[in-house]
């Protein structure tokens, strides 16, 4: 099927990263797009083009109406790790509250953005926590689409562009335990691809969301480092010196550099496909560093400016 013109979608975050190039290719299509944002002072990159409603999960009745006469309704909502009250099971309740709100509304489709490998018995909180979430969109009532991407590249990328910046600025850059630990990123436009096309479906369906490149960890930073032309050379630590270095990093820039779940995560090999299906990304990391080498790095992207204030 293919949406007729003027219908209407719901993205959350579209003043966001991934969110942003989903509702700019709704756009493009010539549909209506609402946003539901946590950050409504946040810099409009669509001049008005996208309705902004708050995104209130403790107001069942406010996400109702904004998400009334949707058709679909695009997620891109988690948080990378927890802070104060805000931890990753609120995150999985909050999200619940927004599919049933869905539900009640009568949109007639999610598509949700997950991660790869997230299982129910995950002893990290993040992939736990987004397993928990694919198990109520399958059980709710909507139409839906999950898709597991690993590592979302793009200008606005957080943990692309401080590989670059610390590779830019320090001698030593390290590399955590063997390094040999895979990669397989995605291109954050052909994420938002895949995610307007699963869109128009209304087949149930999950899938990894990967790139056509696999890289160990190693690698993937060797590879950032030659197309910007840095110098640092990768050094090898032990994980538990790689988080203390983080801790100490990230009091420097005022920020969470590392966590230590994210390091688990990147080091159990969590951030690649399992084999089967062939990728649904175009975009080669290889290729795009040749277009973007001299931007990314050039400022620190702080994850806690970005989401937590």
């Amino acid at each position: 099927m293919s949406w007729e013109l003027n219908v209407t979608h719901v993205v959350t975050g579209a003043f966001g990263y991934t969110g942003k190039y989903i509702a700019r290719r709704l756009l493009d299509a010539g549909s209506e797009v609402r946003t539901l944002t946590g950050h409504p002072d946040r810099p409009d990159p669509f001049e008005g083009r996208v309705s902004a409603l708050p995104l209130d999960f403790d107001s069942a009745q406010e996400m109702r109406r904004a998400l009334d006469g949707a058709d679909t309704l695009f997620n891109t909502y988690w948080i990378r790790f927890a802070k104060g009250e805000l931890t990753h099971q609120r995150a999985v309740r909050d999200i619940r509250a927004l599919i049933q709100a869905a539900e009640e509304a009568g949109v007639r489709r999610i598509v949700h953005v997950s991660i790869t490998n997230a299982t129910r018995d995950s002893p990290l909180p993040y992939f736990r926590g987004k397993a928990e979430v694919e198990d109520a969109i399958r059980q709710s009532g909507l139409s839906y689409a999950i898709l597991r991407p690993t590592l979302i590249f793009g200008i606005e990328d957080i943990l692309t562009n401080n590989i670059a910046w610390l590779l830019r600025r320090f001698p030593m850059h390290p590399i955590f335990g063997s390094g040999q630990y895979r990669v397989q990123p995605i291109f954050v436009d052909d994420l938002a691809r895949l995610a307007v096309k699963m869109g128009e479906r209304n087949d149930n369906v999950a899938l990894d969301a990967v790139g056509p490149e696999v890289f160990t960890y190693e690698a993937m930073v060797r590879l950032i480092a030659t197309k910007i032309g840095a110098r640092s050379t990768l050094v090898h630590v032990n994980p538990r010196l790689a988080m203390l270095a983080s801790k100490l990093m990230g009091l420097l820039v005022r920020d969470v550099v590392l966590t230590k779940d994210e390091l688990d995560g990147l080091t159990a090999d969590l951030l690649v496909s399992k084999p089967g299906e062939p990728p649904p990304g175009a975009t080669r990391l290889s290729d795009w560093l040749d277009t973007h080498a001299s931007e990314l790095g050039a400022r620190y992207a702080s994850e806690l400016d970005r989401h937590y204030k």
